[in-house]
């Protein structure tokens, strides 16, 4: 008798990603944090004409796509590094900066995938309780740094909370970790928020950290998995080595780069999200329901124990929304008939 090949215990062990009750059989998909506002016929146009030369390799490391962020960014070529959406980079980082016998400490809750891509580097995930607010707890973060941590991860804004740090105390968690400690600052929503950060200033002063960010969201390419990570050049050198060749699709860099350039969409994605944000949370407020400040794409109805029979509700009135038992219920915004039938499953939650 022989056994098949076994993996690694760290990797058979992993959690895995969550899927969306209802997801494929509902009318509107509020579960995923997509953008609701189809790629602009520029974009559509870049992915036709580069999808003609798919016999072709892409370029070696997203060259054509590096030179448009650096240019707008203020940074150089070497301070950015491209791929296939920025959790594939943070698994780079992840992969480049940590490993057996460090740990990685990170808000929770948190993305989901976190967890996931540490273990993978076969680190330790160090979780530690939102605030009261649902926002990242500074001072327990920075209080759970040991001489075994190698990175802190910060989500901001949170996924799946939508909450963010004010500038002063994002600047107090990154000044408080000590300089040998990699800060992945996973900034997948910043768009949707009104508070930005200069990214060229952030790296200068603080080599030690990476910025993350994805054309998923505010860009509407989902489905075409591209993102982007600043930095210092020398932080970035082991990151740019840890990645395979060709890490970004012909087709997701021609989108990215129309994307990027074609400002308006972008604003209409943004302008549509916001606006239906403020408008949801003030009906789940009417309803009696309070939610955090949300600066995402997604709104946090916080019903504990309770959050997969508010999902089924959902999914009964063909909306699918992400559920987190015992904690719970994560809303993409951006469709407001969607919209309007949530809020009917939370009346009828509610009056339960």
């Amino acid at each position: 008798m022989t056994s098949l090949p076994a993996a690694r215990p760290r990797i058979a062990a992993l959690p895995t990603y969550s899927r969306a009750a209802g997801a494929e059989a509902v009318r509107w998909r509020a579960s995923s944090n997509e953008s609701t506002v189809p790629p602009s016929p520029a974009i559509l146009e870049a992915i036709a004409r580069t999808g003609a030369r798919a016999h072709l390799y892409p370029t070696l490391t997203g060259d054509d796509l590096v030179t448009a962020i650096r240019g707008r960014l203020g940074v150089s070529d070497e301070q950015v590094v491209v791929g296939g959406g920025s959790l594939a980079l943070l698994q780079l980082a992840l992969t480049a900066y940590t490993g057996p016998g460090t740990e990685v400490v990170l808000a929770w809750r948190s993305y989901e995938a976190y967890p996931i891509l540490i273990g993978i580097a076969d680190a330790e995930a160090v979780r530690v309780p939102l605030d009261a607010d649902h926002r990242h707890d500074v001072e327990a973060m920075l209080a759970a740094i040991t001489p075994r941590t190698s990175a802190v991860i910060v989500c901001d804004p949170n996924n799946p909370t939508g909450t963010t740090l004010a500038p002063d105390r994002l600047r107090t968690v990154i000044e408080g970790v000590p300089e040998h400690v990699l800060v992945l600052l996973d900034q997948a929503y910043q768009e949707f928020d009104e508070n930005s950060i200069d990214v060229a200033d952030l790296v200068h002063r603080h080599p030690n950290v990476l910025v993350f960010r994805t054309f998923s969201k505010a860009y509407g390419l989902a489905g075409l998995r591209a993102g982007y990570v600043v930095g210092s050049e020398e932080t970035l050198r082991a990151v740019r080595a840890s990645a395979p060749p060709f890490g970004l699709n012909a087709i997701a860099e021609a989108a990215a780069l129309a994307a990027w350039s074609d400002e308006a969409h972008t604003a209409e994605i943004v302008r549509s999200v916001t606006a239906s944000r403020e408008a949801f949370r003030a009906g789940l407020a009417g309803l009696g329901l309070a939610t955090p400040d949300a600066r995402g794409n997604f709104v946090w109805l916080p019903v504990g124990e309770r959050a997969v029979d508010l999902e089924e509700l959902c999914v009964a009135r063909g909306v699918s929304v992400r559920a987190f038992p015992g904690e719970g219920v994560r809303v993409t915004v951006g469709n407001l008939e969607a919209e309007a039938e949530v809020l009917a499953a939370v009346m009828e939650f509610l009056a339960r």
